[in-house]
């Protein structure tokens, strides 16, 4: 697995886990209308294995994976900050009673730029939910121009 603690690679949070280089540092559980993130000690690659173990779902479904941001080549980049975060900072509600025990934070984009506003919101966050509340489309829903 690459190390990412060393070098000034800025990670997404809520990057898909076909990325390139992408790591899962969370696994979801709670329930279907309140999911929430458990986050593991070590970031694990995501393999093939992983992948196809996965099936019939989507590994985004029950991992929360991190890739090295995409900056220019997301939909929520303006060119200087993650709108993504942004959203969620302005708009989800805080679940977390405490900073989360995150093992990608120092090279979090999210932490980066929102600091412990996003990380306490983070938890409730999903990549592939398909039974998601109204809030979460908002937020999620990239603005265009």
């Amino acid at each position: 697995m690459k190390e990412f603690a060393g070098d000034k690679t800025t990670l997404c949070p809520s990057a898909r886990p076909e990325s390139v280089d992408s790591v899962v540092f969370g696994v979801i559980g709670g329930t279907v209308t309140k999911p929430h993130v458990a986050y593991l000690k070590h970031p694990q690659p995501v393999t093939d294995e992983l992948i196809a173990k996965a099936s019939p779902i989507t590994p985004a479904e029950i991992f929360r994976t991190a890739a090295p941001c995409a900056t220019k080549a997301c939909q929520h980049f303006d060119g200087q900050d993650c709108r993504l975060a942004t959203r969620i900072v302005e708009k989800l509600p805080v679940v977390a009673e405490e900073l989360p025990p995150c093992s990608i934070r120092r090279d979090c984009r999210w932490w980066q730029q929102e600091g412990k506003a996003a990380c306490m919101r983070c938890p409730q966050v999903i990549t592939d939910n398909y039974n998601p509340s109204e809030l979460a489309i908002k937020v999620a829903t990239p603005i265009v121009g």
